[in-house]
This record gives C-alpha cells, structure tokens and sequence, in this order.
C-alpha cells in the first residue's frame, strides 16, 4: 500500500488523515505539539464548514464536542447599534463556533481505529527526505526517517514544509496585529450570542462568547508597530464597548486574561506543490481573521485533495503507483482550490478597508451612527449580501470518494 505523511495535525491534516485511513490508505500524521491545547485556534465554522465537516460523515463528532452557534451579527458606531443581522442569513444552518482542542483530538482518535493509521505526536519534523528532485519523506528531530509517497504540508502558516521545500510565499502588506482576550461573559449573554463589531475613538474590535462555556472573547486590532505595555485594559474597554457591556467591563478588572498578540500573516504560495509533495490550507494560503475563512477554507482544501488523491493511491501495491500521476494529481489539486483562496482573500480585504476606512474617519463615523435608522437597514441588506460568498463558498466542494 502506498504511504502517506502528513505533517500537522490541524483540521486540514486530521480531516485529510481520518479521509484516506478510511479508504485504506496507510497515513503517518506527524504533530509537532504534544497535545492540541495550544494558545489560540480559530472556531468560527461558517455554512461552508459545517457541509464540509457534514460531507466527510463527522456532523455526529462535531455534537460531541463543545460548540455554540452565533444568534445574530451586529455593528456598533460610536455608542449606537448600525444593525443587526439574526443567524442563519439565509444559510441552511448558522455560524456556529467550535473548541478546536477536542474537535482534533476527536478526529485524531477517530482515524486511529483504522489499521493503517500511525499517530506521532510531539515529534518535530526537521527536513525533508529526497531522492534527487523527488521527495520521498521527512527526516525528524529525534533521528528518526520516515519514508513517503507522498508528503502533505499541512503545518500552518509558519511551515516547515513550505520553508524546507523552498516553496516561496507571496505576503500582502501587513496591515494589522490582534490581541485576543478573554473575560468572564456576561450574563444572558450565551443565550444571544451576537458577533459585536465595535468602531469607537480610532479603534476598531469585536466581541463575541466562544465556544468555551462562560467565556467571552474580544479581538482588538492593532498596528504591528503598536506598543502593547500593561494597561488597565476593563477600564479601557468600558469606555468603547456599547452601552449594554459597560457595567460588565468595568468590573472585570483582572478577570481579563493576559492578551495573547496574533501576528497577522495572510498570503498565497504561487505553487503549492514539488514532486512528492503538496502544500494545503494556512501552509500554502495563510487567511486574514476576517470572518473567520482558515479552518472553513482548509476543510475544503481537505475534501479536494482526497478526491484526487484517493484514485490514486488506494492500490494494493506501491510498485504500482504511478509517480507521475501522483504530481499531475497535486497540479489539479492547486488549480481546483486556488481560484476560491484569491476571491476569498480579496473579499476580506474589502471588508478590512472598510473597517479601516470607519475608524480613520471620524466623520463618517459620526453621519453613519447620527443616521442609523435610516441607513442602517440599507447597510445591513448589502452586508448580508456581500456575505454569501464567505459564509457559503465560492467554488463546488463535493466529497466524491
């Protein structure tokens, strides 16, 4: 039997991973961390997630795990509400946020069962292994090589994959860093789980209760340069958030955890594959946090690189695989996401200059919330139709195999 590396174990890998254990494919998935509870993971599932998760046959794995959908969307400008917009939009089912940490230890136990599936966690990948252009596996931090077919870089944005096989990464001009916190949530508030976006006094932020019971998030964008020394952050806060939060956040005090800075890194690989090896989701198309495109994204990386994958690779005898067929197999692979990865980064840049644009603009600002009830229904039909592509997909993901 053919073999494959994976190399990270996020929902891109270990959806991948429990995909091809499935159809009896030998899968080694390779995780650097000794476990999943890492400092921060996205959880916002948008439509084209949850099908996507639906798809791969996991709705039943995703109830066992905790998530929360979102109740409505809402825009805040100075003090006063723009609209509101209720979940689903129209959609088939809602945004619906999920804990990262046991969705992937689900996956991970799930494709263990399979008798061609080997877990290594806590074990670095140092380079990869070649045979002249071709690569044929991984060479480990602990000594340990291990021969591939087919080695997939799904380590995020920061892959060593991508680095060790000299794959270059087209950035877009850095614009914005995140300090993401989280207080106690106040209360009711789990039973109207609104996504707030905030525009006041030059700052832009949104607020919303995470998957995690009683826990509400806050992300707070800052420019990469900006200095982010202690500061009364609850006293802070109570000055911008709308008027309902207010008394909330004024006794929060050290309630608020310590911020944890995410360094914004969005871009596109112009090739995301060497022969032997393919790069998917953040490791070859880092996303903005904008409307929360990675994990959904990488899903749907997942479910085409199993469609052409699978075909392939579901042979008794490895002296059968055609190597060939293999390498114009990730070429399609690339050419069938990537049109769906450059329409979607540009619809969050849209969307981030018009933020941006608000809280530059004080004067906008102002007429936009002075004027509310009148412009905030108009504002919020073209909103919700601008949405679409994100919450529901741009191009087909359809399981086939």
């Amino acid at each position: 039997m053919p073999k494959v590396v994976i190399v990270g174990a996020g929902p891109t890998g270990a959806t991948l991973a429990l995909l091809l254990a499935r159809r009896g494919i030998s899968v080694t998935l390779i995780e650097a961390a000794r476990d999943f509870q890492r400092q921060f993971r996205g959880e916002g599932l948008m439509p084209s997630g949850l099908d996507a998760l639906a798809q791969m046959g996991l709705d039943s794995l995703l109830q066992t795990v905790p998530h929360r959908p979102l109740s409505a969307w809402e825009f805040w400008l100075n003090d006063r509400r723009l609209f509101r917009a209720d979940e689903p939009l129209g959609s088939a089912r809602p945004c619906t946020l999920v804990s990262q940490p046991p969705l992937l230890e689900a996956l991970v136990q799930a494709a263990q069962s399979k008798p061609g599936f080997e877990w290594m966690a806590g074990t670095a990948v140092k380079d990869l292994l070649w045979n002249a252009e071709r690569v044929v596996g991984v060479h480990l931090a602990n000594g340990r090589t291990v021969e591939a077919d087919l080695v997939i870089g799904a380590d995020g944005r920061a892959s060593v994959i991508r680095q060790r096989a000299e794959l270059d990464l087209k950035t877009q001009p850095k614009s914005i860093d995140v300090l993401w916190f989280k207080l106690p949530a106040p209360e009711g508030y789990e039973a109207d789980n609104r996504f707030c976006t905030v525009v006041k006094g030059g700052r832009v932020f949104s607020l919303f209760h995470g998957a995690e019971e009683g826990k509400m998030h806050l992300a707070w964008a800052i420019s990469p340069d900006e200095p982010t020394e202690q500061k009364d952050w609850a006293a802070t806060f109570a000055t911008l958030v709308p008027p309902e939060f207010v008394a909330h956040f004024r006794a929060a005090g050290d309630a608020i955890a310590p911020p944890i800075r995410l360094s914004v890194l969005v871009g596109r690989c112009p090739r995301w594959h060497r022969p032997g090896l393919l790069l998917i989701g953040d490791a070859a198309h880092p996303m903005s946090p904008v409307r929360a495109q990675g994990i959904n994204l990488a899903l749907r990386d997942a479910i085409a690189a199993a469609n052409h994958l699978i075909p392939i690779l579901k042979t008794a005898n490895p002296s059968a695989l055609d190597p060939t067929a293999l390498d114009r197999a990730l070429v399609r692979i690339q050419a069938e996401r990537e049109p769906e990865i450059i329409q979607a980064q540009k619809l969050q840049a849209h969307e981030a200059s018009r933020g941006e644009m608000l809280r530059r603009f004080g004067n906008l600002r102002q007429g936009l919330s002075a004027f509310s009830p009148v412009v905030g229904p108009l504002v919020k039909r073209v909103w919700i139709q601008q949405q679409q592509p994100l919450r529901e997909g741009i191009t087909l993901a359809q399981l086939e195999v």
